[in-house]
């Protein structure tokens, strides 16, 4: 099978556009993908499209009528959370499989305010209040207050990772907010559902993120290897059957699985990770996933947040890019914005917030319901 790369990737600056459609908003970084490897979009043989809150609408065909319809295959994608990285990894895939040799994923989402999650369209009695909240705010402090029974977890140390998240985005000129949160602030903020306080919690924002997908034999023949970076395992998974889920979700097992997977597809194990880019939807989230991702024993990921492991300059920095707590999360290019944060560090232009040194990178998202992506990147 053919070794694929990702030749051009970049997102939008994070923010709210509520004058612009969806559409455009997705065509903005597809065009800045396109420039930032001398492409156009009649070099791309397909698109991948992944968009959430108009799943129904053909968001790629009408992206397409922005920048160029040229009669290229859409495949529009929906996967809650890992909608953008399941558009990449089905770009992705085409290309390993030698369908095309060229082709553009794009993520794009145009959020609201307010809290996600709930009964949704569910029919039949409403399981919201009377088993607890469906909400995400709940589904994760829950699940934080699980890790705090099991290994005592503390609210300051759930509060550090805002803190680390925000430091970060003030160097990160695409984040939507680009604010230092010192530790009293954050612990002092307005409680959303204890212990994740409003500056734990991923902002709704609009954005978009695209990236071009090039086989090896193509990338050379376009004169593009030299900031070419290699996807090294794409793996995506949804969650085995287990009997809690029948009242309450498992936020861990997806990622379990798929980083299991993952490092085997890679070749790799956690240790020679050089930096991640995670899915803090809440400040509790990312916590648990420092051990699902294999980055500490479990019951260790406190102390990785008190030891400063996991901040720019620590032993595997985790979202350099201020996360989803200060970027911002518009959920169908979350995915795809991971991966530019990544690979941009892989190019070594990543600026001030910059991992020297950097060779190999991982992206991971979870969508509750569930799906769970995740990527390993490698310099070449």
């Amino acid at each position: 099978m053919n070794d694929a790369y990702i030749v051009g990737v970049d997102m939008i600056k994070f923010g709210r556009f509520p004058e612009k459609t969806v559409p455009e908003i997705g065509a903005e970084s597809a065009l800045l993908a396109l420039d930032d490897c001398g492409l156009t979009i009649q070099d791309m043989q397909a698109l991948y499209c992944g968009n959430l809150g108009q799943a129904s609408a053909m968001v790629g065909q009408r992206l397409l009528q922005q920048i160029g319809q040229t009669g290229i295959p859409v495949v529009n994608v929906s996967n809650a959370c890992a909608t953008g990285a399941t558009a990449f990894r089905e770009a992705w895939a085409s290309v390993k499989a030698g369908l095309y040799d060229c082709v553009l994923a794009v993520g794009v989402e145009q959020m609201g305010k307010g809290l996600l999650g709930g009964s949704g369209g569910a029919t039949g009695i409403s399981k919201e209040g009377l088993l607890g909240s469906g909400t995400m705010p709940a589904v994760f402090a829950e699940a934080g207050m699980e890790h705090t029974n099991l290994y005592g977890t503390t609210f300051e140390q759930f509060a550090k990772v805002s803190v680390k998240n925000h430091h970060h985005s003030t160097m990160n000129p695409k984040a939507m907010y680009q604010i230092e949160t010192p530790l009293d602030t954050v612990m002092n903020s307005e409680m959303i559902s204890y212990p994740n306080t409003k500056l734990m919690c991923s902002v709704n924002v609009d954005g978009s993120a695209a990236a071009v997908i090039c086989s090896e034999e193509k990338a050379k023949e376009l004169g593009l290897m030299k900031r070419a970076v290699k996807v090294r395992a794409s793996v995506l998974t949804s969650d085995p059957w287990q009997e809690r889920d029948l009242v309450m979700p498992d936020v861990n097992s997806c990622t379990r699985k798929a980083s299991a997977e993952a490092y085997e597809m890679a070749g790799l194990g956690p240790d020679e990770i050089d930096l991640v880019e995670l899915h803090d939807c809440f400040a509790t989230a990312e916590i648990l996933h420092y051990e699902n991702l294999g980055l500490c024993e479990k019951g260790e990921a406190g102390k990785l947040i008190d030891d400063g492991e996991v901040e720019l300059g620590g032993r595997i920095p985790v979202n350099v890019s201020g996360g989803l707590l200060s970027k911002g999360h518009p959920l169908g290019a979350t995915g795809i914005a991971n991966i530019y944060e990544v690979t941009t560090h892989l190019r070594g232009e990543a600026g001030q917030r910059q991992v020297e040194g950097a060779r190999i990178g991982m992206t991971h998202v979870i969508g509750l319901g569930s799906a769970c992506g995740i990527h390993i990147l490698e310099k070449t």
